[in-house]
């Protein structure tokens, strides 16, 4: 397996265009969200157990999930949510190893958002990245980006670690506030350490 390194961060933070610098630059990219989407998309590897567990009104026409009903139901339900990740996230984690020990970089970021809520993908991973930015931030940039309501937006940051605990975590923190130059320049020192221990691992 390459070196890897987990990538997480609260809703809003910026994972994306972090994930985006990484990979201009050189990085693997297995992303856990990618991944999933594929798996609920039409024809995808996980609707038929959706289907069965939830029944057919949870899936649209082209036979991908209905996101926005799903979504309403989790949040509602604890129950339906345990039943929903017990179908996701064994293929979720089998296809991202997969990917991982596919990738010919020398090394990789996985980016997994419940990372330190899930202590999973923990055994794959060398160092763990939090990017970060303060909390007023984190909302407008999701309400900006998703069209979400603010108090549906803290809602979603509820159900995800403090971010005092998020940060606790971390082997590394990527600091988010500021523009993308400097996002940027963070990311390039991060590549340059992450590279050399790659290489030192071998």
């Amino acid at each position: 397996m390459p070196f890897c390194v987990g990538l997480t961060g609260g809703i809003g933070c910026g994972k994306s265009k972090a994930t985006d610098i990484f990979a201009e630059l050189g990085a693997g990219v297995v992303d856990t969200d990618v991944i999933s989407r594929e798996l609920t998309g039409p024809g995808g590897g996980a609707m038929r157990a959706i289907s069965a567990e939830f029944g057919q009104s949870y899936v649209l026409s082209d036979g991908s999930l209905d996101r926005p009903r799903m979504r309403a139901l989790v949040f509602s339900d604890p129950g339906a949510k345990q039943r929903l990740e017990q179908i996701l996230h064994p293929q979720i984690r089998a296809a991202s190893r997969e990917h991982i020990a596919a990738a010919p970089e020398t090394y990789v970021i996985v980016v997994v958002p419940l990372l330190l809520e899930t202590g999973a993908y923990r055994d794959l991973l060398d160092r763990v990245l939090v990017i970060d930015c303060d909390e007023a931030q984190q909302v407008a940039r999701t309400m900006a980006r998703s069209g979400l309501k603010e108090d549906e937006v803290r809602r979603i940051m509820r159900a995800q670690v403090p971010r005092a605990t998020r940060l606790k975590g971390a082997d590394d923190v990527l600091r988010n506030d500021a523009d993308i130059p400097d996002l940027r320049a963070q990311i390039e020192a991060l590549h340059a350490k992450y590279s050399a221990a790659a290489r030192n691992a071998v």
